[in-house]
């Protein structure tokens, strides 16, 4: 019997190992890659998945066709062509005060650019973020895939301190908003959270970001459906009272009616 993935975040781990249930969601990395925006913003609960689904696109973009044997992407997915991504996340760890921010979002910066084997010499956050998409992007000669996990979490942490959370609020915009001035050298931008982006204004200037929270074809991206559960975790629900399980689990309700 296979193990439950819980609170594994890391896709190659997860089909590496081989001893994990995997429901197969990589239809929607190819439904997305068939947008006509290139740019995407996903809320969704806690423990749903989102961070998992992130890796999963990044992998898929890396080209790491390997991790995907078996998996509906495998076949349907160009291997040929790669793309460098700059992967952000802002989940680990508790930050009070905007200088500790910087300092998160400068080794985050640092880390990409020591990946990729450039150098960054930009004083500001912001200008070091732009400088490290476009040496990335004249290096690698492909454009750049971003993905940002989290992204409301400084917020979180301090939604209760509101001078500090404003104060992360603004920082956070100013940073992001590096990505719509960077749009020539994107390929793809996929932004996940636990609050919708427009009560927080944060993604203001991206006029081309697609929420697809609520979108019908996009429901099941993240979580598992009572059809999910029950052809991939059959040998686990011999003797579960599926009727009480629904009382604990079932409910949630992304269709948008």
């Amino acid at each position: 019997m296979k193990r439950l993935p819980i609170g594994i975040q890391s896709f190659a781990k997860l089909r590496e190992d081989k001893g994990f249930y995997y429901v197969d969601k990589t239809r929607f990395i190819k439904m997305l890659s068939e947008e006509t925006s290139g740019y995407f913003f996903l809320s969704r609960p806690r423990r749903f998945g989102k961070s998992l689904f992130l890796d999963t696109l990044r992998q898929a973009f890396l080209g790491k066709k390997e991790l995907f044997k078996g998996l509906y992407l495998e076949k349907n997915w160009d291997w040929s062509k790669k793309y460098p991504v700059i992967y952000i996340s802002f989940g680990a760890g508790v930050h009070k005060t905007e200088e500790e921010l910087r300092e998160t979002q400068d080794m985050i910066l640092r880390k990409h650019a020591e990946g990729y084997d450039i150098k960054l010499e930009e004083k500001s956050i912001k200008n070091r973020f732009i400088e490290l998409i476009e040496k990335v992007y004249k290096k690698e000669k492909e454009k750049v895939v971003i993905l940002v996990d989290e992204y409301d979490k400084l917020i979180l942490d301090n939604i209760e301190e509101k001078e500090i959370a404003k104060e992360m609020r603004e920082s956070l915009k100013n940073f992001y908003s590096v990505i719509k001035d960077a749009d020539e050298y994107i390929k793809f931008v996929f932004i996940t959270g636990v609050t919708k982006f427009s009560k927080v204004s944060i993604f203001s200037g991206l006029n081309n970001l697609n929420d697809i929270t609520l979108d019908p074809r996009y429901t099941s991206i993240c979580g598992i459906t009572q059809k999910e559960l029950e052809e991939g975790f059959k040998e686990l629900l011999e003797g579960v009272d599926k009727e009480e399980m629904k009382k604990w689990y079932n409910g949630y309700n992304f269709l948008g009616v």
